[in-house]
């Protein structure tokens, strides 16, 4: 019922990516290197290590005055180090050394404040960490002196106005509904992307304002496929990859629907522990924020719901012991159909909850596909239990075909009568009808208006730019 992936199983923006063991095949984390700036600032370096390939995170922390703009320098310890593929900043590089340069939405570090960034590399000879940096041209030592305690600075400062986030603040579930600050029933409209191991490259600077100004949007759904090339494959570096995009959505007043992407195998239970591994991990991190939701399985498919549920109840305590008050939304049987793909319906969710708070739960459909029998599931649903379409397409089932804008325009007035949040599939330049781009998009950098979308596209963003009237009384 979800998108499939395409033939495109090269791993895209992470192909030469992470940093390896010195065996071949077995890959390895390096111990944290750290240095940091008695008057400046203090930097982390973490890598993960195969056999020639590198994938990097460096954090950095400002110590000293507020600065708006910033360079980070470094030179590696073997001439065979290279940078392939940066992200969070702009990357160059001359012999051994390295120079990142922030990009605009991060460039602003307050005392105290920090930044993510990373790169995908690769060596030969050997690969030691870096041991001394830069910003901009203090040397990272790690000790102040002595005196009042800084102000802090968040490194990206919420917006306060006028934006989805601004206006709503702190989501949470009031009754089936999702429901903001002045607890008042919402919905939130926006796209989700493709699997960040295909399309990385479409989701930029330029592209997310395309999204938050020129389409209006509340949501970006960030995708990160579990198999297919994807989280499996490089855990830190995809897991870097979502929370820059959970950044990159908060700068600009969007929420981010953080969706740990399973389709095959469909049993939830098979990645558990990388569930609980990654929502550890991206939970602590975000916390602090008021615009990250978390879909912990994204199409659960031959099992039962008792499987799921059972899943929901382990990995849900994980998130909440970092991030206890943000909204949870759990995948349904069936490709996330309520059951009804696999010839059920929604009373086995209604009558049989998963045991926790805060919680909603995911309905898909394809609108050329699904019809009728669906729609009178989760009409059913939504006077009984929180329901969240996470994932939908104006086309069939697989992701392509012809749009069907008839069935699409039935099955949206039906989530905004129920106020059913939603996110469209999907926001790239897939070779596919479901995609709101047309092909090759991505490889240039104009994104708003509607001379570079598709049918679904233009359809998509005539739908989602009306305006949202959030009740704030």
């Amino acid at each position: 019922m979800t998108l499939l992936p395409r033939p495109l199983r090269g791993r895209a923006a992470l192909a030469i990516g992470a940093v390896a063991a010195l065996t071949l095949g077995a890959v390895a984390v390096s111990p944290a290197v750290t240095a940091a700036a008695a008057t400046g600032c203090a930097v982390t370096y973490t890598a993960s290590t195969w056999q020639g390939g590198f994938s990097a995170n460096i954090s950095i922390k400002n110590l000293g005055d507020p600065v708006n703009g910033w360079t980070l320098g470094f030179t590696f310890p073997d001439s065979g180090q290279k940078v392939v593929q940066g992200w969070s900043a702009t990357y160059s590089q001359t012999g051994a050394a390295v120079t990142a340069r922030s990009m605009s939405y991060n460039g602003a570090l307050g005392t105290n404040a920090s930044a993510t960034i990373g790169f995908n590399g690769s060596w030969t000879g050997a690969n030691p960490a870096p041991t001394s940096f830069t910003l901009n041209g203090v040397t990272c030592t790690g000790s102040t002196t002595p005196g009042p305690t800084p102000t802090v600075t968040p490194t990206v400062t919420p917006p306060t106005d006028g934006t989805p986030v601004g206006i709503n603040g702190q989501l949470h579930v009031c009754g089936v509904n999702l429901c903001n600050q002045y607890n008042r029933p919402i919905q939130l409209r926006g796209m989700s992307t493709h699997g960040l191991q295909w399309f990385a490259k479409c989701y930029n600077a330029a592209s997310l304002d395309a999204l938050a100004g020129d389409w209006k949007a509340d949501l970006l759904r960030i995708s990160m496929y579990v198999q297919e090339d994807g989280y499996e494959t490089n855990p830190p570096a995809f897991t870097a990859q979502v929370n820059n995009l959970v950044d990159m959505a908060e700068a600009r007043g969007l929420y981010a629907l953080i969706d740990f992407h399973t389709l095959t195998p469909g049993d939830p239970m098979y990645n558990l522990d990388r569930a609980k591994t990654f929502f550890a991990a991206v939970a602590a991190r975000n916390a602090a924020k008021k615009n990250v939701i978390y879909e912990i399985t994204n199409e659960p498919n031959g099992v039962s719901w008792s499987t799921i549920k059972s899943y929901a109840e382990q990995v849900i305590p994980v998130i909440r012991a970092h991030d206890p008050d943000a909204v949870v939304v759990v995948g349904t049987r069936g490709w996330s159909s309520l059951g009804v793909s696999d010839g059920g319906n929604e009373s086995e969710v209604v009558n049989n909850p998963v045991n926790a708070a805060n919680i909603m739960y995911t309905f898909h459909f394809y609108a050329a596909s699904h019809t009728d029998t669906y729609r009178a599931a989760l009409t059913r649903a939504a006077t009984r239990i929180p329901m969240f379409v996470t994932e939908f397409g104006t086309v069939t089932y697989t992701g392509g075909g012809t749009v069907d804008l008839g069935s699409t325009t039935t099955w949206l007035n039906l989530l905004d009568q129920y106020k059913i949040s939603y996110a469209n599939w999907t926001y790239s330049d897939a070779d596919e009808s479901s995609a709101a781009f047309k092909p090759g998009t991505c490889n240039g950098g104009t994104y708003a208006g509607t001379a570079v979308l598709t049918q679904s596209g233009v359809y998509m963003r005539d739908r989602i730019r009306t305006p949202d009237n959030f009740p704030t009384g």
